[in-house]
């Protein structure tokens, strides 16, 4: 009998242990004791984070709430990921795709195609990556459309999300190549197809970046940012001057958003060259002239004085017009060195850019003169024993055929301080995701712009507030590209995120020696994933392309 006792009171035990055993946790991840702030500029408070199939499920006091993964965030900040508005990481996400130096630093999703977008490519040569694209120098593209780059990414696998804009500049040499007379009605038919069939295929928007002055076409672009304002996108803007002719650059912005109805966002707004420092006032007071008039005209900068691109930005056009080729062959031909050096526009271009004290080199295109990396014009013609440093310039470019990318050490730190204190100005790298290996000296802002804002301008200089810098790396960035579901922690929204330390997070890199990941950043997921894990990159690649508005059904393949 007592055998029989002892079988007939197993049975439920056995059961009921049954039922705990296959009963599912609430989340997959379940952030506890964290400082959160949801990216709307509001102040922070306790709470948990419970994350479930790649979105926020629930934020409160979840402390009685199981889970299959806990994250101890006590003393930790917990914020939306960061959204950069402007990156260069096409060709480097495709090399590399853990994307480190964006993630690392809570980036969660980069925003691409500044001055050439991947797409359209009909009829072009696969070459790589253009100067100054760090990283992407090994990615020969083999798409024609941004469904075939898409694709490739996603298959390829990348850490971080990306949307891309569509390249003015870009459509316009698909039709036309690198001729600069106005397009006749049939070749701006053919640029507003191929900009339809971009919007179609994914892009978030129209994109263009001037040489100075504004665009040597502007009906174009207008009839461009028409097409675009169909499919629900915005208008970008790279100004080109930034410096002496930036009003009219700002007027032709202006114009786009009260002609096309759509909203306009410019790159890294900011002021260069000394003589130009302190009348970044009049610029803001532009802008929001045009904003109290009902249009809508955004901005982001990078917290930096210096800038980087190639060297051939600060050339008069007459020396690039008709292409990169025949750009160095005319820096090879010796009877026009004169007539350069006696350009009016090269002599203000160059000190717009730093003049030759604050011109560095970057990155060469040969091995010969890599030695000079890191290294400024005017220590450079030292070396090579030649008392003028714009021959030196000049002689460099030629041996690189102009392929030299540059940082230019032009801007005031007040300015800075200014600018980032305008509440609709965001926070953005014009950087890419790199690794430690990429050539060259990259530019610091690749690996520390948001840990730079939020370390040494929130809690040293008290520039702005941790809140309301969250708010411009996260819910105005999603503002500002008409994301629904992306830049708060909101439930129902995607679950980026990032957590962060604000008594410790840090850049640990300079102009000097930029390649290192910042400090105080132990916590990173991209839709729902751990990728960074207490300060390590897990290796995961959970990032999605975001297309934008005006996509149609993808039923075929358009590679």
């Amino acid at each position: 009998m007592r055998i029989a006792r002892a079988v007939l009171i197993a049975v439920p035990v056995l059961a009921l242990s049954a039922t705990v055993l296959t009963q599912s946790p609430d989340f997959d991840i379940l952030i506890r004791g964290g400082q959160v702030l949801d990216g709307t500029g509001a102040s922070a408070v306790a709470a948990d984070v419970g994350i479930r199939n790649g979105r926020i499920a629930e934020i409160g006091s979840l402390q009685q709430r199981s889970a299959k993964r806990t994250i101890d965030a006590t003393r930790l900040t917990v914020a939306p990921g960061f959204i950069d508005l402007h990156t260069h990481s096409e060709l480097p996400l495709l090399a590399d795709g853990k994307a480190e130096s964006a993630v690392r630093q809570g980036v969660t999703l980069d925003v691409m195609g500044e001055s050439t977008s991947v797409a359209p490519r009909d009829g072009l040569h696969a070459e790589g990556a253009a100067p100054g694209n760090l990283g992407g120098e090994s990615v020969k593209p083999d798409w024609t459309t941004f469904t075939g780059y898409f694709e490739r990414l996603e298959r390829q696998g990348a850490s971080i999300n990306v949307i891309s804009h569509v390249s003015a500049e870009q459509v316009r040499r698909v039709v036309m190549g690198y001729d600069t007379r106005p397009a006749t009605a049939a070749q701006l038919a053919r640029m507003k197809q191929l900009t339809a069939r971009s919007m179609e295929e994914g892009a978030w928007g129209l994109v263009t970046r001037f040489e100075s002055g504004g665009p040597e076409h502007p009906d174009e672009i207008v009839e461009l940012a028409k097409v675009v304002a169909s499919y629900g996108g915005n208008y970008t803007s790279h100004a080109g001057s930034e410096g002496f002719e930036q009003q009219k650059e700002f007027d032709f912005a202006i114009r786009v958003a009260r002609e096309a109805r759509l909203p306009v966002h410019i790159f890294h707004f900011k002021i260069r060259g000394r003589d130009n420092w302190k009348t970044i006032g009049r610029f803001v007071k532009q802008l929001e002239t045009a904003r109290a008039a009902g249009l809508d005209i955004t901005a982001n900068q990078y917290p930096y004085t210096a800038m980087f691109h190639g060297w051939s930005a600060f050339f008069p056009l007459w020396m690039r017009e008709g292409g990169p080729d025949q750009f160095a062959a005319r820096l090879r031909d010796r009877s026009l060195r004169d007539r350069l050096k006696n350009d009016r526009t090269f002599v203000t271009w160059a000190k717009e850019h730093g003049w030759w004290d604050g011109i560095v080199m970057a990155r060469a295109a040969t091995p010969a003169n890599r030695k000079y990396e890191g290294m400024r014009i005017a220590e450079i013609a030292k070396l090579r024993g030649n008392a003028d440093p714009m021959d030196t310039c000049i002689d460099l470019m030629a041996e690189e055929s102009g392929r030299i990318s540059g940082i230019f050490h032009t801007m005031s730190e007040d300015d800075v301080r200014e600018v980032m204190k305008v509440p609709w100005v965001a926070i953005a790298s014009d950087g890419s995701a790199l690794n430690l290996d990429a050539p060259g000296v990259p530019h610091p802002r690749n690996y520390s712009t948001n840990p730079r804002v939020l370390g040494y301008y929130v809690r040293d200089q008290k520039v702005l507030t941790l809140a309301d810098a969250v708010r411009k790396m996260t819910s105005l960035p999603a503002q500002i590209l008409g994301l629904k579901d992306r830049g708060q922690l909101k439930t129902g929204y995607a679950a980026d995120v990032v957590v962060f330390d604000p008594a410790r997070v840090r850049e640990t890199n300079s102009f000097e020696r930029p390649k290192s990941y910042p400090e105080g950043i132990p916590y990173v997921i991209v839709n729902g994933t751990v990728v960074i894990d207490q300060g390590q990159h897990t290796g995961a690649k959970p990032g999605r392309a975001l297309r934008g508005p005006g996509t149609k059904s993808r039923t075929t393949s358009s590679r």
